[in-house]
């Protein structure tokens, strides 16, 4: 393996992804991985494992200083099997019996666009947009014009498509920007809202004081934040085994615990009205877990998504991947990149069930006045 690291500049992006597929049938991921460049893509392989494998790069410190090629590398991999696997909102939801996936996701999004009250006409920023689906949800729940930053330029082409497919170029835009340090104004959004996104920060005083400062006086801040509960315990193990694949599996730096989370939000400047831990909430109409799409047993026939999660599924996905690697259709390394989304999987369903783990600490905040 290569130990040098190459840096997710635009240009990269644009001769990696080299052909931009904009369906998402049960060829799509078949097709996107065909038409990647096969070079790039094992060298960006090679340099996201750099983080975490045998190198001189495998700590915090590097981790954390080179937040933006962790995570962009990570998302120039991981983007295409997100969209295949779970869709267009990279974030999970509690449901509700009899509910499917989807409608559980925009319920999710809804609870936090109302917690942020956002409302027709207003002026918002979703921080970390991925793909854009919460802000596609989100401009048709409230009809906000919402502005979708992001620092992956291929993810920033996929929402591009996407708002013109839905036809909502002129009640969004997606911005291309590194969330520690935002192209924008001061005062410029009436809201701003963030789902599973800033885990990714280095410092989370750091990226919410961002959020503070573009958002208007008076306005609200509400977060899903990803975080260790008090029930992770430091001196075990198997904790740390658990933080560690989830870390490894989701291009995460470091994850920080919601007494982390909470102090940064009170730090940034936020008058902080709800903090609450909604994964391990179990009451009518909310009564199945988080993870239970990542765990979804033996076989699913809820439609290709449902399929890819289930275990069937995941071994069929696998070795796919591993036939289409070893004739040269999907570049070299491929392989690599499912068994990390593997890891993270497992990692997520086992810290979801020993609750050591939330990925929907939520976080709501108003900007004081004055």
């Amino acid at each position: 393996m290569s130990n040098q690291i190459l840096e997710p500049t635009p240009e990269l992006s644009k001769q990696l992804h080299e052909k931009v597929v904009e369906d998402q049938s049960a060829s799509s991921l078949v097709n996107r991985l065909r038409t990647k460049n096969k070079d790039l893509q094992t060298q960006s392989v090679n340099t996201y494992q750099q983080f975490w494998n045998d190198s001189s790069n495998n700590n915090e410190e590097s981790r954390a200083t080179m937040y933006k090629t962790l995570t962009n590398t990570y998302y120039n991999l991981a983007t295409d099997f997100y969209e295949y696997g779970w869709g267009e909102s990279f974030h999970f939801a509690r449901k509700s019996i009899g509910e499917s996936l989807r409608e559980s996701i925009k319920r999710h999004e809804h609870a936090l666009f109302d917690a942020a009250r956002i409302s027709s006409n207003m002026k918002v920023l979703d921080v970390g947009c991925g793909v854009g689906g919460p802000a596609r949800e989100c401009v048709r729940y409230t009809g906000a014009h919402v502005t979708g930053l992001n620092n992956n330029d291929y993810q920033i082409e996929r929402a591009q498509i996407y708002a013109r497919k839905h036809e909502q170029t002129g009640h969004s835009q997606f911005v291309k920007g590194d969330f520690m340090h935002m192209p924008f104004g001061d005062a410029e959004f009436d809201a701003v809202y963030a789902i599973e996104a800033t885990c990714h920060a280095p410092v989370l005083r750091d990226v919410y004081a961002q959020m503070y400062r573009v958002l208007k006086p008076g306005g609200y801040f509400a977060i899903y934040e990803w975080c260790l509960t008090d029930k992770f315990d430091t001196e075990n193990a198997e904790h740390q085994r658990l933080a560690r694949a989830i870390e490894h599996g989701d291009g995460i730096g470091k994850l920080f615990s919601t007494r982390v989370a909470l102090q940064a939000a009170k730090d940034a400047g936020f008058e902080i009205e709800r903090a609450q831990d909604i994964a391990h909430e179990t009451r009518v109409g909310n009564e199945i877990a988080w993870y239970k799409d990542l765990d979804c047993g033996v076989i699913n026939f809820s439609g290709l998504q449902g399929f890819a999660r289930s275990q069937i599924g995941r071994v069929f996905t696998s070795n796919a991947v591993k036939v289409l690697e070893k004739v040269g259709i999907a570049p070299k390394g491929t392989v690599q990149v499912q068994d990390v989304l593997v890891t993270a999987a497992d990692g997520l369903v086992e810290g979801g069930k020993a609750e050591i783990f939330t990925p929907m600490y939520l976080i709501v905040g108003r900007k004081p006045l004055n």
